[in-house]
């Protein structure tokens, strides 16, 4: 049976396409540039330090409520907050109507999105907010809007052009509130200090959580541990070097504390007839790359790449407890 002619492609409909991708991303950086300068220049930036103060001085959560594609992108923004240090759930607004204003406390601080700022649906947590005094930070394109007559601190994005031809399916304007809400998260976790090891505590799994993980969690200790001490014969050295398979040995004085590591780097530019004889403190690299035991893996596998080298000693103070080879980092899916 022959095989079916392979379709061939039509140049007119790519044309048409590469087209409609254009102007969508054309428009969505018109609507970018538009807000940057609203930013710079106007009273949205001062809105968003408010906002920023407003939520940081909050002892509760940040409620984030939506309807339609503005509550979709309300879900994404809670888990971004809350994933970053802002204590954060969405609210869906008509569940709201229906028990769901249970969960918002006069200690926590609501984000309301809303392009046209006249949703409806939202009316009822406007009314709960002001009955309770729960400050509302308002995300909508029209300032003379219910929404952001209602709100403590209104942030007034750029009206703009939807990638819709009909102006209809909301596109452009989606983007903007995923855009200033991730930039409201960002500001949270700057002004909260929130580190790559707070990280850790929220993103457990998946390759975020192998990324973060500690390098305690990842080196070999106790027996696997090649040191020696100052002093010692590089004959010594060698013999640890090999039976423990890193291809180095650490040196430690009489205090423990560590001071050098040989490698086969060291071994070859030391080559000479009395090499073995030599003490190890001769051939060693003094002050060598080294890693704290509290240290995230990804700091490990930076430095390792940044030095060209294959493994680190990790230290609590002064004293190693551990080693970690690139190999470590590759099985726990860091490269």
């Amino acid at each position: 049976m022959p095989s079916s002619p392979v379709p061939q492609s039509n140049p007119s409909k790519e044309s048409t396409t590469g087209r409609s991708v254009l102007k969508t991303l054309s428009l969505a950086g018109e609507a970018i540039a538009a807000t940057s300068g609203a930013l710079e220049n106007g009273l949205l930036g001062q809105a968003m330090e408010r906002a920023v103060t407003l939520i940081a001085a909050s002892t509760g959560r940040l409620i984030v409520v939506g309807i339609g594609k503005s509550g979709h992108i309300a879900r994404k923004l809670a888990a971004t907050f809350a994933s970053t240090g802002t204590p954060a759930y969405f609210v869906h607004p008509t569940e709201a109507s229906h028990g769901d204003l249970g969960m918002i406390r006069n200690e926590d601080v609501i984000l309301a999105l809303s392009w046209s700022g006249e949703t409806a649906e939202l009316a009822n947590i406007l009314t709960y907010a002001k009955r309770f005094s729960v400050p509302v930070i308002a995300m909508t394109s029209r300032p003379d809007s219910t929404l952001a007559k209602a709100a403590t601190v209104p942030l007034i994005l750029p009206q703009i052009e939807e990638a819709c031809p009909h102006g209809l399916a909301p596109t452009t304007s989606t983007m903007l509130q995923l855009v200033i809400g991730d930039a409201l998260a960002i500001c949270m976790l700057e002004q909260k200090g929130f580190s790559a090891r707070d990280f850790k505590v929220f993103h457990p799994g998946g390759r975020l959580g192998a990324q973060l993980s500690f390098v305690r969690d990842l080196m070999h200790k106790g027996e696997r541990l090649p040191l020696a001490k100052v002093g010692a014969p590089m004959s010594e050295a060698i013999m640890t070097m090999t039976s423990n398979g890193f291809g180095v040995v650490g040196v430690v004085d009489e205090a423990g504390d560590f001071v050098g590591i040989v490698t086969d780097g060291d071994l070859r530019r030391h080559m000479s007839g009395n090499l073995m004889e030599q003490p190890i403190e001769a051939v060693m690299t003094h002050s060598p790359k080294v890693i704290d035991r509290d240290a995230i893996a990804t700091e490990a596998l930076e430095i390792m790449q940044r030095a060209k080298i294959s493994v680190l000693f990790v230290l609590d103070g002064r004293k190693p407890i551990g080693i970690l080879h690139m190999l470590d980092l590759l099985r726990a899916g860091l490269a």
